[in-house]
């Protein structure tokens, strides 16, 4: 406290996942900070089963339960200066229910804490990279989103400076990010105008989630205090391509080496790559449900898009699931292409360690890698093409909910079944363009 007063701060925010990645908070006087530690935050716990619009879903614990609290503690080694709040300190929270002092079963932080506990059975440790696709828009009040792409520039993928960017929003937004200390990298303009990607150095891989979670809660806190919006959305806006959230995964073994490397191996990988490789193509299906969690990911899907909607893997193929990069030795990894920007960091993560784990388990090899261009439904399998399949798809996956939990999966099937049920029930303004006039 001494230390967090002489450099002027009188405010910790503590914050936190909820179910969906979004960051829950509370802004904590500093000199409360020392009880809050020893006693805790008391949230609602049903703050994991409160919809984007206010909410609550009916998920076991919560509403039947007489919507009890949790206990959300300042975990302080996370604790880091907000660079563009004078005064504002910030740190993550540790989440326990406090009838059984265990954590909450739906906090996504422990989730993947315990999957990583079961890769280090195996003597695995999993390193991860994360890179993330985000819109920044400006408000356009007459248009019927409120919103409209930053700018509408074409033909500037992979560029940087003025040329797509005649705010600098990208250079300001790295300083800052740099600042905040979250370990990233670089940054450039991505496919469709007004479309960014920032990439974050690898870590281990409750690191690198979390830093993903921060990236994710900077980027959208920095847009709104210039009165813009970032999304991550899987897809915004028709016309234009969609928002992807990579994962370079690799292992360390017991003594520190890359464990997915073997240059005698086939195709310069171990076997414990290779069982990696396979049980995420076995358990794509009910991976998607974790990767692509909204209605709206799976218009993301589509031939030419270069997301994956199919089951497979290439070398160095950007047209496959899973990617293997050229690089070997202390590079080798896999890419998983899956995901879009719109999932939770630490679900998608533990997700994709939890089906990496189950193929090093079965030790099965993959089929021959892909090869040429992709999207060819007679080579490859098709991945859930909505999201009540892929929720089915998860459910029928006993082998994955097992090492996610049961308790887990329960609430997170129920809370994205009410998702996909009022989407059912909602007139969109397709349908009303589409039949109100002729029929």
């Amino acid at each position: 406290m001494t230390r967090l007063a002489a450099e002027g701060i009188d405010v910790v925010r503590v914050t936190y996942p909820d179910l969906i990645g979004s960051d829950r908070a509370r802004d904590v006087l500093l000199d409360h900070l020392p009880a809050v530690c020893d006693h805790g935050l008391a949230f609602c716990r049903a703050v994991y089963h409160t919809s984007p619009q206010g909410d609550v879903v009916d998920v076991s614990g919560g509403l039947d339960a007489g919507l009890p609290d949790i206990c959300v503690r300042p975990d302080l080694d996370t604790l880091t200066t907000l660079p563009w709040e004078p005064g504002v300190a910030t740190c993550l929270g540790d989440v326990t229910d406090p009838a059984t002092g265990q954590p909450a079963p739906e906090s996504p932080r422990d989730l993947l804490r315990a999957v990583v506990d079961r890769c280090a059975e195996q003597g695995l440790r999993p390193i991860v990279g994360p890179e993330l696709e985000y819109f920044l828009c400006d408000a356009a009040p007459d248009s019927p989103q409120g919103w409209r792409r930053y700018s509408d520039a074409e033909g500037v993928v992979y560029t940087a400076g003025l040329r797509a960017d005649g705010d600098n929003h990208l250079l300001r937004t790295l300083r800052l990010l740099r600042d905040l200390g979250i370990g990233v990298s670089n940054g450039n303009h991505e496919f469709d105008g007004g479309q960014f990607e920032i990439n974050l150095t690898h870590s281990e891989a409750m690191d690198a989630a979390d830093r993903s979670f921060r990236f994710k809660s900077a980027i959208k806190e920095l847009a709104r205090k210039e009165g813009r919006l970032a999304t991550f959305m899987a897809k915004p806006f028709n016309g234009v391509g969609g928002s992807g959230f990579h994962l370079h995964l690799s292992c360390a073994d017991a003594d520190g080496g890359n464990a997915f490397d073997d240059p005698s191996g086939a195709h310069g990988l171990s076997a414990t790559a290779r069982h990696a490789i396979a049980g995420i193509l076995a358990h794509a299906p009910a991976l998607a449900a974790l990767a692509n969690p909204t209605v709206n990911s799976y218009k993301r899907f589509g031939p030419d898009t270069l997301a994956p909607w199919l089951i497979d893997w290439g070398l160095d193929n950007r047209s496959a699931m899973v990617r293997i990069p050229p690089e070997r030795g202390s590079g080798s990894r896999i890419e998983l292409r899956l995901g879009d920007a719109s999932a939770n960091p630490y679900l998608l993560i533990a997700g994709t360690l939890a089906a990496a784990l189950l193929g090093v388990r079965a030790a099965e090899e993959p089929p021959a890698p892909l090869e040429g261009y992709g999207y060819d439904t007679a080579r490859s399998a098709l991945l859930p093409s909505t999201l009540p399949d892929a929720l089915d798809a998860l459910e029928a996956d006993t082998a994955l909910t097992e090492v996610l939990g049961k308790g887990f999966t329960a609430s997170y099937l129920s809370y994205k079944r009410d998702e996909v049920a009022r989407f059912q029930r909602h007139v969109t303004d397709w349908e009303f363009v589409e039949y109100a006039y002729h029929l």
